[in-house]
């Protein structure tokens, strides 16, 4: 089992930057893929970061840039910085991890925080 807890949402100006973070516990094998999702009202959740336990990152190109992950592994905390923020940035930000499976090496995002929202005024 794999517990993640959010922090750091509110409400920030566009231009402006947010920095998330996530504290994580419990077994090293179900962490071994982390990321950080958002789902906006009357939308589907979407993937914005992900990091592998070897270091190996991945951001949508549509996000590419403009956030970062980061992982402090003494610290057992996944980061998410946000720059530049715009309105449709608005929405709920959600930790999750997972093991690393299947023939094709991929994340299985199986434990999931209960989110921190993020409100992006114009």
């Amino acid at each position: 089992q794999v517990q993640l807890v959010e922090s750091g949402g509110g409400s920030v100006q566009a231009g402006g930057s947010q920095r998330l973070s996530c504290a994580a516990s419990g077994d090293t094998y179900g962490r071994r893929c982390m990321g950080w999702f958002r789902q906006a009202p009357g939308k589907d959740r979407e993937s914005v970061a992900t990091i592998r336990d070897d270091g190996t990152t991945t951001y949508p190109d549509s996000i590419k840039g403009r956030f970062i992950i980061s992982q402090d592994n003494a610290k057992n905390t996944l980061n998410l910085e946000i720059n530049s923020l715009k309105p449709e940035d608005t929405a709920m930000y959600y930790c999750a991890a997972g093991p690393i499976m299947g023939s094709f090496q991929q994340c299985s995002f199986l434990y999931w925080g209960q989110g921190t929202q993020v409100t992006v005024s114009s």
